[in-house]
């Protein structure tokens, strides 16, 4: 039989003990969005219309809008359900979500590949398909921190690079991540649903090998096209070695902590649950959290410093997504719930339109759905949202309903590849770029991008495997 830890019976979790209380997604109209648009909005508009405001000042932005939904829905619908609400967000989603990303990042970090490689088509969509393979392993955080200093630094005496890192972004940062619950944070998820590990590795390989396959046949021309045009410059500002080497080579070890961790928190069945002012937290998750925050203290203990500086290694990628997905994961709140409310909620039509007349549902459809909202929600809940949409089950899901699942997988992991919101990776690499002198697309000008090259695989991807 499960047991409470005595958290509350130590008056951790007493006084709010009312806050157990679920948010109704029916009860709320579709202007409760309207901050979380402004979340959006503001990342989207800022940079091309007052950049050096947002530079000093998106945290303090970001919080606006968070209060602007907090504060008027306290005073509506009480204490109780606001600090409900808010305790289950930071706990349960936030909280993991960031000790996650910063172990990656520190851990990654503290990894400095030694030598200049010469940024050629051939050796770029060779690295950008290494860095697809190791995302399923180490995630799509792990691999993205790995690898886009050396390419950026391969690529440094070129003149046009910013193509470079737009596809670094489609594949190492996401679609490469979507052969294992390691991979990516909405497969995680739903391994914890009960999902077998290797299910989306035999459910899902064709459609990640088709778009992986022409992402780095695209760019393999396109890179040409730009290499042959411009050249390079005359002098390449990273000096040649005699070798390619690794430096920090304790995080590699460190690297595969986190992943055992992860694994742990999926694998162990634990009776214990901590209540958190009624946020359920499971003891494995806590123990998970507790190791991936001591692997990052280890990391930077360890890590010479000399390694940091040859790696240019600074907070602020890290700090930035941490500001802005705090107002994300805290805005997204009545979107989620709204959306969970299903036919019977201010969104019905989303959720409806997944469904044929017969009641069946439909793979092609929650694919574009799951993938659409995606691109601009986190796509960690917008899993979780249409795997219950589609009965929660994961047995059924994984059997009778597999080309659902696949669709719902497919389409979480690869299209939050068409915003720099729609993975927390994204805007880590769009920062660390930006920080090595790349002159990156603005929002929509990533977004440009992601229409002209996905958006149409996209489609052929349906046809070829949802339909």
């Amino acid at each position: 039989m499960a047991r409470r830890a005595a958290v509350a019976a130590a008056g951790f979790g007493a006084p709010l003990a009312g806050f157990a209380a679920e948010l109704d997604g029916r009860t709320l109209s579709a202007w409760w969005a309207l901050p979380f648009a402004g979340v959006l909005l503001s990342i989207a508009l800022f940079p091309l219309v007052a950049m050096r405001i947002w530079h000093h000042h998106y945290g303090k932005i970001t919080a606006a809008w968070t209060l602007a939904f907090f504060v008027p829905f306290t005073v509506l619908h009480g204490t109780s359900l606001a600090g409900a609400s808010l305790v289950h967000a930071l706990v349960a989603e936030y909280i993991p979500f960031i000790v996650l990303l910063t172990a990656l990042f520190t851990v990654a970090g503290g990894i400095y590949i030694r030598g200049n490689l010469h940024g050629s088509p051939l050796l770029n969509t060779a690295l950008l398909a290494i860095g697809a393979v190791l995302a399923s392993f180490m995630g799509t955080t792990g691999a993205s921190m790995l690898l886009i200093r050396p390419l950026v630094r391969a690529n440094d005496n070129r003149r046009h690079r910013a193509h470079v890192v737009v596809f670094f972004i489609f594949i190492v940062s996401n679609i490469g991540g979507s052969l294992t619950p390691l991979g990516d944070p909405p497969l995680f998820l739903g391994f914890l649903k009960g999902v077998e590990f290797f299910w989306t590795l035999r459910n899902i390989l064709p459609e990640t090998a088709f778009m992986l396959a022409c992402l780095l046949a695209i760019f393999f021309v396109l890179d040409s096209w730009f290499y042959r045009r411009e050249g390079v410059l005359p002098r390449d500002p990273t000096p040649d070695t005699s070798r390619i080497g690794f430096d920090g080579g304790i995080n590699f070890v460190l690297l595969l902590l986190v992943v055992a961790l992860v694994l742990m928190s999926g694998l162990w069945r634990s009776p214990v649950v901590f209540d958190v002012f009624g946020t359920p937290l499971p003891l494995p998750s806590l123990a998970r959290d507790i190791g991936l925050v001591a692997v990052t203290l280890l990391s930077l203990k360890l890590t010479a410093a000399q390694v940091h500086a040859d790696n240019q290694f600074s907070w602020g990628p890290m700090v930035e997504v941490a500001k802005l997905f705090a107002g994300i994961f805290l805005t997204i709140i009545p979107v989620i719930a709204m959306l969970r409310a299903g036919v019977d909620g201010p969104f019905g039509a989303v959720v409806a339109a997944v469904t044929r007349p017969d009641g069946q549902p439909d793979p092609a459809m929650y694919f574009w759905a799951t993938g659409l909202l995606s691109s601009f929600l986190d796509n960690a809940p917008t899993y979780l949202v249409f795997f219950n949409t589609a009965g929660g089950d994961a047995q059924q899901l994984m059997t009778t309903l597999a080309p659902t699942l696949a669709a719902i997988s497919a389409g979480a992991v690869f299209m939050g590849a068409n915003s720099y919101i729609g993975n927390a990776p994204n805007l880590m690499v769009k920062a660390i770029a930006e920080e090595r002198g790349v002159a990156m697309p603005s929002f929509f000008g990533y977004m440009a991008w992601s229409c002209a090259v996905l958006v149409p695989l996209f489609v052929v991807l349906t046809f070829l495997f949802f339909v």
